[in-house]
């Protein structure tokens, strides 16, 4: 008798991270409340106070200066509220004790998360891109808008880490109420809605302890605008909120999931 071989469906560890990742993605992009301010708010922003005030005068470019700021105040989201509030409420209901259990990669959870937060980054990037070349009358070269868009995609990173620790610590019910307690002052001490130079002097002082005043210094110097210390200060200074905040995170995922 010939025996019949019986073989057993083919797994693919990438065809896991990238089916998790599309799954993520329109599971957001379906939900109103993220995808709407998300995607809406930063173009919105930008038309309000770069077109609008643009012809104003002086050496305040509004419409290059903007671009680079509220392209990080737009990337910033995904990562805070994409991870703080998704995490808050799949911790609560369960859905990460199910997923250690299944038969998939362990790490596909937050890499997916990571592959919708540069998605919706790369989005943002390129809707204000179109404005800003459109009706917000900026030029740039093409060098100039290549670090811009590695710079705020690659920048969700740190906020990724922090809503991930957000996520880990609090209620879903509480997440998003404290991620706009963060979110929105933060942007507002970093410079990122008008230039620090017209603000207080406690608020330039402080303004070092926000990553987003780091990612937006980055941000600045890729467009050519003048910027506050080395490249590198800030590089590194993000690198080491999104460590500390990974390990954070970590040890409250192992104590509250």
């Amino acid at each position: 008798m010939n025996a019949i071989a019986i073989s057993a469906p083919r797994f693919s560890i990438a065809r896991c991270y990238a089916l998790e990742a599309k799954h993520e993605f329109l599971r957001l992009l379906r939900a109103p409340s993220f995808a709407v301010p998300t995607l809406l708010f930063p173009p919105m922003f930008y038309f309000l106070f770069a077109v609008l005030f643009a012809n104003r005068g002086g050496d305040f470019n509004a419409g290059i200066y903007l671009l680079a700021t509220y392209g990080v105040f737009g990337v910033m989201a995904p990562g805070l509220f994409g991870f703080g509030v998704s995490v808050a409420l799949d911790r609560e209901r369960g859905w990460l004790t199910l997923k250690r259990a299944l038969p998939m990669p362990p790490g596909a959870y937050l890499a997916s998360k990571l592959a919708m937060a540069m998605l919706f980054a790369a989005i943002i990037f390129s809707v204000l891109a179109l404005m800003a070349t459109t009706v917000g009358g900026v030029t740039l070269p093409a060098t100039a808008w290549v670090r811009l868009f590695f710079v705020e995609i690659f920048g969700v990173l740190p906020f990724c880490a922090i809503g991930l620790c957000i996520g880990a610590m609090i209620s879903g019910s509480a997440a998003p109420a404290v991620i706009n307690l963060i979110y929105l002052p933060m942007s507002f001490l970093s410079g990122l809605w008008m230039p620090l130079t017209i603000l207080p002097g406690v608020v330039r002082e402080i303004a070092p302890l926000w990553p987003a005043f780091h990612l937006g210094q980055l941000a600045l110097g890729a467009v050519g605008q003048p910027t506050s210390g080395m490249a590198l200060v800030h590089v590194a200074a993000l690198a080491g909120f999104t460590i500390l905040f990974l390990a954070l995170a970590r040890r409250a995922l192992i104590r509250n999931a």
